[in-house]
């Protein structure tokens, strides 16, 4: 791939699978009462950030509500909310909350993308689907020039994170490499942190509380202290 700008258009376009292309257009018709008044995005979701991150930030898939509404990843729902907070909080964005992507907002030596780029039904897409948006995720690893440091939010989204590295370094996974919440693994040149992913579900269960969530951050903030920046 040559550039972001062909790879997101060639995201956008992607209609690999039939099952999330009528989820999508569905809830993109039908909406939620809130924003009936909107025009949902209903497309495949791109990925949103610096060109030039060495942090990126790895999810499931767009939020019904959220990304397949807004079209920017990770926002318009409570899991972005918790996201963006974040990143302005540790130094990783111009402003604490995405609103669209008309609104000015910059993200600092970060990208974010997620494994699946449609919205799935009950928020499972199938292993062939995420097989399908492979070579996108792959893509965007090849142009951000292997970034120093991968966060995972998810079990799904580090299995495929992890799949990412072992084929691109060569090697085998060890068998301590499991998903553990707040765990960093150095995976060839690249190092993975592990967090259990923002959604309601986590956060109001307390299965993710702020400070664990903050913690995540905050290794992220110290793992990147002292490697070279990547201005755009």
């Amino acid at each position: 791939m040559k550039s972001f700008s062909n790879l997101n258009q060639q995201i956008i376009t992607c209609n690999r699978c039939p099952r999330l292309k009528t989820h999508r257009a569905r809830i993109a018709q039908v909406k939620r009462a809130a924003y009936k008044t909107e025009v949902y995005w209903g497309k495949p979701v791109p990925g949103f950030g610096s060109h030039k991150a060495r942090f990126w930030v790895v999810g499931l898939a767009p939020g019904a509500h959220g990304a397949n509404r807004t079209g920017r990843v990770f926002t318009g729902d409570s899991s972005g909310d918790w996201l963006y907070s974040a990143l302005y909080h540790y130094g990783f964005s111009s402003a604490p909350q995405s609103v669209n992507p008309t609104d000015g907002l910059r993200l600092f030596d970060t990208y974010i993308s997620c494994i699946c780029r449609c919205v799935p039904p009950d928020n499972r897409p199938t292993p062939e689907e995420i097989a399908n948006c492979s070579s996108f995720l792959l893509a965007e690893w090849e142009l951000l020039s292997s970034p120093r440091l991968i966060l995972a939010l998810g079990q799904i989204a580090f299995e495929e994170v992890l799949n990412l590295l072992l084929d691109h370094y060569q090697i085998k996974k060890e068998r301590d490499w499991k998903f553990r919440h707040g765990t960093l693994y150095q995976v060839g040149k690249t190092k993975v942190l592990v967090s259990y992913h923002p959604s309601r579900q986590n956060t109001s269960t307390k299965r993710l509380t702020i400070k664990m969530w903050n913690s995540i951050f905050e290794q992220a903030r110290k793992e990147l202290e002292n490697h070279p920046f990547r201005k755009d």
